[in-house]
């Protein structure tokens, strides 16, 4: 679960400096500036015993947390929490004398690349000055404490986050029950948090200027390889390219809610009310494609549970399978050690974290997987997903530590994503668990696409707006008496949505949304939706496949996997695009290979559409 190198892992985690900071920083500082002299030499010697000091940390620390995450008790709790702390500790400390070290001149590119990584590692810094840490320390704690215990009411009872969240997707709830669901929620979470978060934004924002930048989110926006005036540009730029398969989406969905609800409830004109769309964010619409799907399209005609089922397969087969995906594109067979240590189901004797997440433990080899694998089609798919990050760990294995890690944040579960795009009917014939017979007709495409396309394609605008809308609370532009507002106006100009109910300027509704109380940046998860659908194109057409880009299989291609490891074995050394053209060619993300993959969908809902007004 190398998330960063661990090190910067638990800090994305902890997100800020422990209270311990102030008083250690300074007697480092000065030890520091003896052993290493603000030099290109010095600096070059301190980042070495940065990465050596991290690798040895990293390991300890992924073995605790790999033995909390399977095994929860209140000791493990809490040696999980003391690494985290220790880890927290250092990468704020390093980062801090990262900061200086990159001031100097003439380093060498390789020492910059790493300062930056260092420096570009906190997601919310802290400044030294007495006090800070310790506050921001207690102000994101009490964020997270708040999201967690959060609760919303479903007529009128209490319902905590979990069951709220699965209700709202249920068909069965009239829309005054998912507006009161919706609206509780929103006003229950949200609202009690917003003085503390405007509070947390002003000291963060002064520890980022302690590391160079000019607000927090400038630093986010460093991480990627360009200017950060630059990067934002390069978003809207992806966004303009799939908003016409978005807003082709939208339309037809507002469509049929109209049919379902009538105009009181939804109109057939405007933004869509977003308590209808069946998830509380209305960043994925996947739980109400019974409402839209096509007629007769929806059956695919099998089920790979029941593919898996027939043929007498357990969770250990279905990660063989998987594993065998890897092995026909010539990738090594993963270690002894894999399946000695990995967790595949839920043990009978403790509580343990099912979660899926992918593993490396040692920086080496020592990769594992965490699952409670079910014999059903989700878990076969994440099955998958998962071993795509445990291969890219794999293959950058010889990398110095600070390039551990993915080209870009989107680049690692893009992986994963472009590789569960995989499993189509051809790929299930070539594995022996689907007859040819049985590959389903081109009339369900569009019922498959369309099933796909709620929430990869209805996630796009949502996965852009959250950190659009926190650069502008990061830099002033969005003051804490308009954060409501600027919240809906955004959701409104990108995902052509609108709260069910007026909502009050003073609320905090972003707070309703776990990434922001709890400091995750969003950005990772637009750009992986991009990438997935570049990456999968890529290697569809190095195989030569010449059929619907949704219908292929470039299983058993060792071209594609001699590619795919010259990207993947690059890790984080060298800037994305060199990374990304290593595989696709290209040195720019780009949303046209989505745009290619709905192509028929696209077509489709075009006709669906015609001469029903579009946009809001």
């Amino acid at each position: 679960m190398k998330l960063l190198p661990v090190s910067l892992a638990a800090l994305a985690a902890a997100s800020l400096a422990t209270p311990a900071l102030a008083d250690d920083y300074g007697a480092q500082t000065e030890q520091a500036a003896g052993q290493y002299p603000m030099t290109p030499e010095g600096a070059a010697s301190w980042v070495a015993m940065v990465e050596k000091d991290l690798f040895d940390y990293s390991v300890h620390a992924s073995q605790i947390y790999w033995v909390n995450a399977t095994y929860i008790t209140h000791d493990t709790d809490a040696l999980a929490a003391k690494v985290g702390a220790e880890g927290t500790e250092k990468s704020v400390n390093y980062a801090l004398e990262a900061a200086k070290y990159a001031e100097i001149d003439g380093l060498d590119p390789e020492v910059a690349r790493k300062l930056d990584i260092l420096r570009n590692g906190i997601v919310l810094p802290a400044p030294t000055a007495d006090g800070a840490a310790t506050e921001l320390n207690q102000i994101a704690t009490s964020l997270n404490s708040q999201y967690g215990k959060g609760k919303g009411t479903l007529n009128g009872k209490e319902i905590s986050g979990s069951d709220i969240e699965a209700e709202m997707g249920n068909l069965e709830r009239t829309p005054a029950e998912l507006a009161e669901m919706w609206a509780s929620w929103h006003t229950n979470v949200g609202a009690p948090m917003k003085d503390d978060y405007a509070r947390m934004v002003e000291i963060a924002n002064e520890g980022a200027k302690e590391l160079g930048f000019d607000n927090v989110g400038t630093m986010w926006r460093s991480g990627y390889d360009m200017p950060p005036e630059e990067f934002s540009d390069e978003l809207e730029r992806m966004w303009q390219e799939v908003a016409p398969l978005y807003h082709s989406l939208h339309t037809y969905v507002r469509t049929k809610l109209n049919e379902k609800y009538g105009d009181d409830i939804q109109p057939a004109t405007g933004p869509i009310r977003a308590d209808l769309l069946g998830n509380m964010w209305a960043q994925e619409w996947g739980n109400i494609y019974p409402l839209v799907a096509p007629e007769g399209s929806g059956d695919l005609g099998y089920d790979i549970g029941d593919l898996l089922t027939a043929q007498g397969k357990d969770p250990m087969d279905m990660v063989k399978i998987g594993e065998g995906f890897y092995s026909s594109l010539g990738f090594k067979p993963l270690p002894e050690t894999f399946w000695e240590r990995s967790m595949f189901t839920k043990p009978a004797d403790r509580e343990v974290v099912c979660h899926a997440s992918a593993w490396d433990v040692d920086n080496k080899d020592d990769i594992r997987i965490k699952m409670c694998i079910k014999v059903n089609a989700d878990d076969f798919v994440t099955i998958h997903h998962e071993l795509g990050h445990n291969y890219y760990q794999r293959a950058y294995n010889q990398q110095p530590y600070l390039y551990l890690n993915g080209a870009n944040d989107g680049f690692h579960e893009a992986i994963g994503d472009f590789i569960a795009l995989s499993i189509t009917p051809e790929y299930l014939v070539q594995i022996g668990l689907l007859d040819r017979a049985d590959v389903p007709s081109a009339d369900k495409d569009i019922g498959l696409l369309l099933r796909q396309a709620m929430d990869k394609v209805a996630f796009l605008p949502f996965g852009l707006l959250v950190d659009k809308w926190r650069w502008g609370v990061f830099d002033g532009s969005i003051t804490p008496a308009d954060y409501n507002t600027a919240w809906h106006d955004l959701k409104r100009e990108y995902q052509g949505i609108t709260p069910p109910v007026e909502r009050p300027a003073d609320a905090f509704d972003p707070g309703a949304k776990y990434h922001i109380p709890g400091n995750t940046p969003y950005t990772r998860y637009f750009l992986a939706r991009i990438l997935q659908f570049q990456f999968y194109k890529a290697a569809c057409d190095q195989a030569g496949w010449e059929g619907p880009l949704h219908r292929c299989s470039f299983y058993g291609n060792k071209e594609v996997g001699e590619k795919l490891n010259a990207m993947l074995e690059m890790g984080a050394s060298k800037p994305w695009p060199d990374a990304l053209e290593a595989f696709t060619g290209s040195r720019e993300m780009s949303g046209k290979a989505m745009m290619e993959y709905f192509a028929p969908l696209k077509e489709w809902l075009d006709k669906q559409n015609a001469g029903k007004p579009s946009g809001w």
